[in-house]
C-alpha cells in the first residue's frame, strides 16, 4: 500500500470511538521520505479542527525546537501521532484507541522508513519504546531497535505548564541534532 492509499484508509477509519467526536483525522505532516519520525500521542483541539498535527501552541513551541536544530516539518521531518482522532477532553488514549490506531502508525512507519524516532511525551515513549519508559529519568537517551534509534523528549504541552522543563528538552533537541549528524546526515543538506 502506498502512502496516498493509507492516508485515504485513514480518514475513513471507524475502528474504535474516537471516530465519533472527531472533526478530521489528524493522519501526519511532512515529507515521506523524512529520516526523523516525532510521534506524539493524540490530536488536540486545533489539530482536530484543522486536521494537522501540532498546530497549538504546543506545536508553535515544537516548531521553535526544531528550528533551533535546523529540522523543519516540511523539509526533513515527519509528525505523526499515536492515535489520529483527538480524545475528549484531550484525556490520554484508552489502550483499545491506541490499539485500534497502531497498525496505522506501523504502515507510516514502513513507508517513511525513518532512521530516528523521537516520541513525544510519556504516551508516545511507553508505546514505542517500551512500557515502563520513565520521562524524567530516561528523556534524550537514545535505544536502537532494529537499526532505528529511538529517544523521547518531553511533550510541547507539558512544556507549556511546566516551563521549568524547558531547559531539559533544549538539551534533548542539542542531543537529537548529534545523533542526527551521526545517523542521517542527510537530513541536514
Amino acid at each position: 500500500m502506498d502512502y496516498s492509499q493509507l492516508q485515504k484508509e485513514c480518514i475513513a477509519c471507524t475502528r474504535c470511538g474516537l471516530c465519533r467526536t472527531r472533526t478530521h483525522v489528524v493522519f501526519g505532516a511532512g515529507p515521506k521520505d523524512a529520516p526523523i519520525l516525532f510521534v506524539g500521542e493524540g490530536p488536540g483541539y486545533h489539530e482536530d479542527q484543522e486536521g494537522v498535527p501540532f498546530v497549538g501552541k504546543s506545536g508553535q513551541l515544537l516548531d521553535h525546537y526544531l528550528g533551533a536544530i535546523d529540522l523543519d516539518r516540511s523539509k526533513n521531518v515527519y509528525i505523526t501521532n499515536i492515535v489520529k482522532c483527538r480524545p475528549p477532553e484531550n484525556r490520554d488514549p484508552m489502550a483499545e484507541e491506541s490499539a485500534a490506531c497502531l497498525d496505522w502508525l506501523r504502515e507510516q512507519f514502513r513507508i517513511i522508513r525513518p532512521r530516528i524516532v523521537v516520541c513525544l511525551g510519556r504516551v508516545a515513549a511507553q508505546q514505542l519504546i517500551g512500557r515502563d519508559f520513565s520521562m524524567t529519568r530516561q528523556h534524550g537517551q537514545f535505544i536502537e531497535k532494529g537499526g532505528v534509534w529511538f529517544t523521547a523528549t518531553y511533550h510541547p504541552a507539558a512544556l507549556l505548564r511546566a516551563p521549568d522543563k524547558k531547559p531539559e528538552a533544549f538539551e534533548d533537541f542539542i542531543a537529537l541534532r548529534t545523533k542526527i549528524r551521526q545517523v542521517c546526515p542527510q537530513a541536514y543538506e
